[in-house]
């Protein structure tokens, strides 16, 4: 295994905190950009289908175009990774925002199905396919930004703070499709007012292209480059042949994070309004209660790998996952009351998803670290996003029980991974600098 290879003395300047702020507000704004798209789905099926199809079809139809997105990524990811290993973090950091609020703001002032007939459908589909390829670049290069940028010893909190603002965008798209509808009659959506969440995306893309270009290169990136004369060629080629390992916890690691972000945001709201009888206005207040939590969850993860280690506290939250998601649906199937408490307590359960990323940009060298990190994390969360929810909404009627079950089954991933790959971790994870060439032997 590698560790992060930043010879910095610890503590954060005020530099340092600058660039964890603009990082993590940029992913933010990027991932508000990608999830939107979800909250008006409904809407986008009754615009770019034709009329005389059946409305399931249509629903259909357009979430298809919104899965597409995710099946983008892993090739979006790729080709992204391979130019961060060659020409720098920061091109390509700034590159995938922009790929993202482009797409963004041209579905916000694009024709409808009454317009351009069946060309509107395609074009949607096309600037999705965009987009995943942008959130496929974001993820990896911004993990491994970060933690070249964090000083020794804090890159736990680093990344923990990085994956809190990642997952505020979730938030932030949510609260905007609640204040709309609060702002406009259903029609008046139809008829003008969905262009808006998607032309605000646009400007949140300006801003964030603009927030990054007060970005540096890595201190790693650097050193890379005066080290060696020229890069790996194919980093790709070279996680597959030699570091094949690293591959394996990494996928598996990747459909842990997933899980709880899966379980938390996307399943439980909608169970709470299907089983349990829930309104949409107090699941959505229950349900943001969680994403807040989630977000300190991963601040507090961050903070916990900087004390323990990486794999070592992966164990302690591969644990908890399945404990907080069980106290949440004890509430919910028992009628306890108090579901607001037991949905913070499963939010801060979920902090695995901050700990998941101290782990992965350990399990490669600098030289091909984004292309290690990219190839496996979004063929595994393209494969696991597109079809755990279906599952697990299939599954539910047999049983109210079947997340927890689910998050037991993750958990147990989580520390069985934790006890065979992390065994050999001398130290707590960034408690010492390594060479820059360190690698597995």
């Amino acid at each position: 295994m590698t560790a992060i290879d930043n010879p910095r003395a610890p503590g954060f300047s005020r530099g340092d905190h600058r660039t964890l702020g603009l990082a993590a507000l940029g992913g933010a704004l990027e991932i508000y950009d990608f999830i939107i798209f979800v909250f008006f789905a409904l809407t986008l099926s009754q615009l770019f289908f034709p009329p005389e199809m059946p409305e399931w079809l249509r629903l259909l139809q357009s979430f298809g175009i919104f899965v597409t997105g995710y099946l983008a990524r892993p090739l979006g990811g790729i080709l992204m990774a391979h130019f961060a290993d060659h020409l720098g973090r920061k091109r390509v950091f700034s590159l995938s925002i922009l790929m993202m609020a482009l797409p963004c703001l041209l579905i916000g002032v694009m024709p409808t199905y009454a317009d351009i007939g069946y060309a509107a459908p395609l074009i949607l589909l096309a600037l999705r396919i965009l987009q995943g390829a942008a959130v496929g670049g974001e993820v990896p290069s911004a993990w491994t930004f970060v933690a070249e940028h964090a000083p020794a010893g804090r890159r736990g909190y680093a990344l923990g703070f990085l994956q809190a603002g990642l997952t505020f965008g979730y938030l932030l798209g949510a609260l905007t499709a609640t204040l709309l509808a609060q702002l406009y009659t259903p029609q008046e959506i139809l008829d003008y007012a969905w262009r808006y969440p998607f032309l605000l995306g646009g400007v949140f893309g300006v801003i964030g292209v603009w927030l990054r270009r007060w970005l540096s290169e890595t201190p790693v990136f650097l050193a890379l480059r005066e080290q060696r004369e020229q890069p790996v060629a194919f980093p790709l080629r070279s996680v597959l042949g030699e570091h094949r390992r690293a591959l394996i916890p990494a996928a598996l690691l990747t459909c842990v994070l997933t899980s709880a972000v899966v379980v938390l945001v996307v399943i439980t709201p909608t169970v709470m309004q299907q089983r349990f009888g829930m309104t949409a206005g107090h699941t959505f207040a229950l349900s943001s209660v969680g994403i807040v939590f989630l977000n300190i969850g991963c601040v507090l993860a961050g903070l916990l790998v900087d004390r323990i280690g990486a794999w070592r506290a992966l164990m302690i939250y591969s644990l908890a996952l399945p404990l907080g998601i069980g106290a949440l649906y004890a509430s919910l199937v028992g009628q306890w009351g108090m579901t607001w408490l037991a949905y913070a307590l499963a939010g801060l359960s979920c902090g695995v998803v901050g700990v998941v990323p101290s782990v992965m940009v350990g399990l490669f060298p600098a030289q091909i670290r984004v292309s290690g990190i990219s190839f496996t994390y979004n063929i595994a969360y393209a494969l696991w996003a597109s079809t755990t929810p279906l599952a697990l909404i299939a599954l539910m009627p047999w049983s109210p029980w079947v997340c927890v079950g689910f998050c037991l089954i993750m958990g147990t991933v989580g520390v069985l991974t934790s006890l065979y790959f992390g065994r050999r971790e001398p130290l707590a994870f960034g408690a010492e600098p390594m060479p820059i060439m360190c690698g597995d032997k």
